[in-house]
């Protein structure tokens, strides 16, 4: 691993990558993304299940954790994640983050939303993307979302609990706004969802190596997919609801855009309109 610096004008920011290069590479080396891959018939949540047991030590990297049922299942910014039991992708997975450095987070939310994006894409075709900051959308249709959780003592950044949800199955969703989509409904087809789970692990696991060999690299791939890029949208801050041409997402975790009053913004700063 490098030091990985970005310099881009205004919005230059540094950005050290690798904290330490030989902390994280063996564990990541030994222990394969999945494996073991547990399946849970109900929990509250995958993501407070697999930190209880990263906190009791009775995980390891790349420990998977599938649910069938989640009662209390979490989504970004504390909203709750609904999924029809036994019908989607609903799984944590523990990544030994050691080796990388406190403000590299985004970098890893990038890699784990290019991981699920090469997942859903394969099935679901090219109008799959990644809504800033790590939604996965089909289209203007919310298929999947992300959310880590991370353990961090100091500046040791320990743990990231990777939690997804993903639509597979389900074709009756709680969306007063129509806005959610399955593969199903996409490709007409019915899913094995613990064999697309796995998939989907294999999935992160080249993506998280790839953020270990250049962060750079990998960003520039998720720019790629990013939703909407390119392209007039409505954005809505505070009260105020306003154009602009989504540009870019930088290392920092901020979405820069043209044509608008501000030209970035941190995440929960604005709301798109759809």
């Amino acid at each position: 691993m490098k030091n990985l610096i970005k310099n881009k004008g205004p919005a230059a920011i540094q950005l050290i990558l690798a904290k330490n290069t030989n902390s994280l590479l063996p564990d990541a080396i030994i222990h394969t993304i999945g494996q073991p891959f547990i399946e849970l018939m109900t929990v509250d949540s995958t993501n407070n299940y697999a930190i209880d047991q990263l906190q009791n030590h009775d995980a390891q990297h790349g420990t998977a954790w599938f649910a069938c049922s989640q009662t209390a299942g979490r989504g970004q910014r504390g909203k709750q994640w609904l999924a029809a039991p036994g019908q989607n992708i609903t799984m944590s997975v523990a990544l030994n983050t050691n080796g990388l450095a406190v403000s590299a987070q985004f970098y890893l939310s990038a890699a784990i939303a290019l991981a699920v994006h090469d997942f859903f894409s394969s099935y679901a075709g090219s109008e799959s993307c990644v809504k800033w900051p790590n939604d996965i959308y089909w289209n203007d249709r919310k298929a999947g979302g992300i959310l880590i959780d991370n353990i961090i003592r100091g500046n040791n950044w320990q743990w990231a609990v990777v939690g997804t949800g993903i639509n597979i199955n389900q074709t009756v969703f709680d969306d007063v706004a129509g806005r959610a989509v399955s593969l199903r409904q996409i490709t007409g087809k019915q899913f094995d969802v613990i064999a697309l789970a796995k998939q989907l692990c294999t999935a992160i696991e080249n993506r998280f190596n790839e953020l270990l060999k250049d962060g750079e690299k990998l960003f520039a791939a998720y720019n790629k997919v990013l939703y909407k890029r390119g392209q007039t949208v409505k954005l809505k801050k505070g009260n105020i609801v306003f154009d602009a041409v989504i540009k870019e997402v930088t290392g920092d975790g901020r979405l820069h855009v043209n044509g608008a009053i501000w030209d970035s913004f941190t995440f929960g700063e604005v709301e798109w309109v759809i």
